[in-house]
């Protein structure tokens, strides 16, 4: 498996460094792209003997079989149809960026079109394939509260914008609650598992996202409700966050090497 990497993060490190101990077959990188040649991929390239590209052609032109997009929505905005139409499989980790209807229903079509895997890891979160059950027999209510230390709502926006003194908060706060379509778009490095909620259950304007940050805590702490005709769900979720960025739990890096593990696989448990 030829594997091209959008972005030079600690995802695309993970990734490399599996692929250097054998966790992957017989996998290899075979390019990195960034935007420019000032990207953190640019020295993460060279320490592994990587093409360092900043274009899709020049990605393309590596022949990869699978790019997965460890970066940003606007890596998968600029990339994902490039990548489908030719054939080539896509992994989407900042999965926000399918939050826009059109986008991805042409994004979608791209993949049928081609022949070619659209894939959204659960990131930082599962129970995926019990909510796809719920929905297949009806579901009622789907809600996520998304909480995480004060460190990782630092320096968005929205935030911002609050007025929110994060390095001197007391108790918890709430940063939003309403639609997962109106929230995600809000923090677009901290809640793409919300959007992959959305995606494998009853979409972004019914399922509910609560933005929570809390002091107190030591793990990003994620609640998942789902309640149909087959009874109520209830998930509780504490992650370990990256060493290297906060805003990223380690369960959602290691996701991204299960879905590389498992793209060309027959034999599938669960999702």
């Amino acid at each position: 498996m030829r594997i091209g990497i959008i972005g030079g993060g600690v995802m695309a490190g993970l990734i490399l460094e599996s692929v250097k101990q054998g966790e992957l077959g017989e996998a290899s990188v075979v390019s990195i792209a960034g935007r420019s040649a000032a990207s953190k991929g640019n020295p993460l390239a060279q320490a592994h003997g990587v093409p360092f590209v900043t274009s899709i052609a020049a990605l393309l032109a590596t022949h990869p079989d699978v790019v997965i997009e460890a970066a940003s929505h606007d890596a998968v905005r600029s990339h994902a149809l490039p990548v489908l139409n030719r054939g080539i499989a896509f992994i989407v980790l900042s999965g926000g960026a399918l939050t826009d209807d059109a986008f991805r229903a042409t994004v979608e079509a791209a993949a049928a079109r081609n022949n070619a895997m659209l894939y959204v890891p659960s990131g930082g979160i599962g129970g995926l394939d019990a909510l796809k059950g719920v929905c297949a027999a009806g579901a009622e209510h789907v809600e996520i509260a998304v909480t995480k230390p004060p460190a990782a709502w630092k320096g968005i926006p929205y935030v911002e914008r609050q007025g929110v003194d994060l390095d001197r908060m007391t108790g918890p706060v709430v940063l939003f609650d309403g639609t997962a379509r109106e929230g995600v778009p809000h923090f677009p490095a901290n809640v793409n598992i919300a959007a992959v909620l959305s995606m494998a259950g009853i979409g972004f304007d019914r399922t509910r996202l609560k933005v929570v940050a809390d002091p107190a805590l030591r793990f990003n702490t994620h609640y998942i409700n789902i309640r149909g005709k087959t009874g109520i769900i209830n998930i509780k979720f504490e992650s370990v966050p990256s060493p290297d960025n906060p805003k990223t739990a380690l369960l959602a890096c290691y996701s991204a090497i299960a879905a590389l593990k498992q793209l060309n696989s027959k034999v599938r448990y669960g999702t």
